[in-house]
C-alpha cells in the first residue's frame, strides 16, 4: 500500500485491542490499518470501492486481531454457500493479500491527542 501524499492524513478508528502495527515488510500480525486505511485490490472488488475501509475486513474477539473476512468467512462477505466455491475463494484470498509476505503498509499509526478536558 503506498504512503498517503505528503501532507495528507487517513483516519481510520481502530479495535482498541487491536495489536500495534508492524514495522514494513514485519510480519502480518492483525492490526487492521491497511484494510482500514483502504482496500487492497480484492478488497476493492468486494466493497465496490476505492477507498475507505474495507468490508471484508472482520474483527476476532478470540484472537484479538483483524481477519480478512475473504479469507476466513468468505460467505460471509460474498453470499456465496457452495462449500467448495468457499475453499477456492479463501484460498485465492490468501494469494492476492499476500498473506504470510509481511507488512506491506507504508503507513504510521498515531494515537489521538491528549484530552483537553473540555
Amino acid at each position: 500500500m503506498p504512503a498517503p501524499p505528503s501532507g495528507q492524513h487517513i483516519v481510520a478508528w481502530l479495535h482498541p485491542h487491536a495489536p500495534a502495527k508492524p514495522a514494513e515488510g514485519a510480519p502480518c500480525n492483525g492490526c487492521g490499518l491497511c484494510c482500514l486505511a483502504e482496500p487492497c485490490p480484492l478488497g476493492v472488488l468486494v466493497s465496490r470501492r476505492r477507498s475507505g475501509a474495507c468490508v471484508a475486513l472482520r474483527w476476532s474477539d478470540g484472537d484479538r486481531r483483524y481477519r480478512c473476512g475473504m479469507v476466513t468467512d468468505p460467505a460471509s462477505v460474498t453470499g456465496i454457500t457452495k462449500p467448495w466455491v468457499l475453499r477456492g475463494l479463501s484460498l485465492l484470498a490468501k494469494r492476492w493479500i499476500a498473506s504470510g509476505v509481511g507488512c506491506d503498509a507504508r503507513l504510521d499509526a498515531q494515537g489521538l491527542p491528549p484530552s483537553t478536558g473540555l
